[in-house]
């Protein structure tokens, strides 16, 4: 889960003022998650611009009872390929195939964080 955390006046993000919350609600840390609703759950700080844009252009959703913010596939997308990683390579041929996208807004946002090169290096790779 990504979440904007306020910095620190070292500059440095701090988690533990959302794992202390938790744990105050009697979630109890196993490994690098914490257990939500039964869930285990990371939490990452959005580290840079595309997340940041990520999460304010995320949309509101219901899982069973529970109302919460899911990212939009365009923006999956996009952090797939910024990443980089062999795994989400892997991922990225059945994402573009599966996924419901808007595929202007997913240009503007490839375009927006100079991901446009790679995405089409990926795209006609898969």
């Amino acid at each position: 889960m990504f979440v904007l955390l306020p910095q620190t006046a070292g500059g440095l993000l701090a988690l533990s003022p959302v794992c202390e919350a938790l744990k105050r609600r009697g979630c109890a840390e196993e490994g690098e998650c914490l257990p939500v609703e039964g869930m285990p759950v990371q939490f990452l700080p959005a580290y840079n611009p595309l997340l940041v844009e990520a999460l304010a252009e995320s949309r509101e959703t219901r899982y069973a009872e529970t109302v919460t913010r899911v990212l939009r596939p365009e923006h999956l997308a996009a952090i797939m390929v910024q990443t980089g990683r062999d795994k989400d390579r892997q991922r990225f041929a059945t994402f573009m195939e599966e996924a419901e996208q808007d595929l202007d807004y997913l240009r503007s946002v490839l375009e927006r964080h100079q991901l446009t090169e790679r995405f089409n290096l990926w795209k006609s790779a898969s």
